[in-house]
């Protein structure tokens, strides 16, 4: 069944201003270059605690991206499957605790949308070096689909893809820059969706090479 579409447009290359789908938002320059830089800086004093990895897919292979986790669950994937996890796999040590930079963003992000409540007690950090993607996926391994996904993307450019129910729906590609953020709720909770491309050197912080995307959900 078609989704309804909203009033926020996007960027696909045989079709711009296309509407995105009802329940996703999109929020263009909502996060100011300082509160940047203080996000960067709390991943980075996440990942002395909780290393970025490259974590083993259901099939055997590796994830593009590399990988880390703060709050209360952290998200993974191994040969056993994708779910989430309250301590880290190599270590036995809870992730690093969400900062309180993260929940400041987040709070201001959701800010006049129909999720205004949203407490988010995992986010999985993603780092795309140039060259790396995220494949069409589905986020489905949190326990309410009624809460919203928030991801916030800092560094290079990227081509955000959002598809349909199906994955072999038809994509559109949103242009996310850096301090751009994305909703994903209901009814556009469970679309197919993923990074197709990431723009090397286009990012506004200069001890940044690659992207970051901070995805919070409430998994647990």
């Amino acid at each position: 069944m078609p989704l309804k579409t909203g009033n926020l447009t996007l960027f696909e290359d045989s079709n711009p201003g296309r509407a995105l789908p009802e329940g996703v938002i999109f929020r263009p320059k909502v996060v100011s270059f300082a509160l940047q830089q203080e996000l960067l800086a709390a991943v980075r004093a996440i990942a002395q605690e909780a290393p970025f990895q490259h974590p083993r897919t259901r099939g055997g292979g590796m994830t593009s991206a590399a990988m880390t986790n703060a709050g209360d669950a952290g998200w993974w994937s191994d040969r056993s499957g994708y779910r989430y996890i309250t301590r880290q796999p190599d270590s036995d040590k809870p992730w690093p605790p969400m900062p309180e930079v993260f929940r400041k963003a987040v709070a201001h992000i959701i800010n006049g949308s129909p999720w205004p409540d949203f407490q988010p007690d995992a986010c999985l950090i993603n780092f795309y070096e140039p060259g790396a993607k995220m494949g069409l996926h589905q986020d489905r391994d949190e326990r309410d689909f009624n809460q919203p996904i928030v991801t916030i993307s800092l560094g290079d450019d990227a081509d955000f893809l959002v598809g349909g129910l199906a994955r072999t729906d038809k994509t559109v590609a949103l242009a996310v820059a850096s301090g751009e953020a994305v909703i994903m709720g209901p009814p556009g909770r469970m679309l197919f969706h993923g990074i197709r491309k990431i723009y090397p050197g286009t990012g506004p912080l200069a001890d940044l090479k690659g992207r970051i995307s901070l995805t919070f959900r409430k998994a647990l």
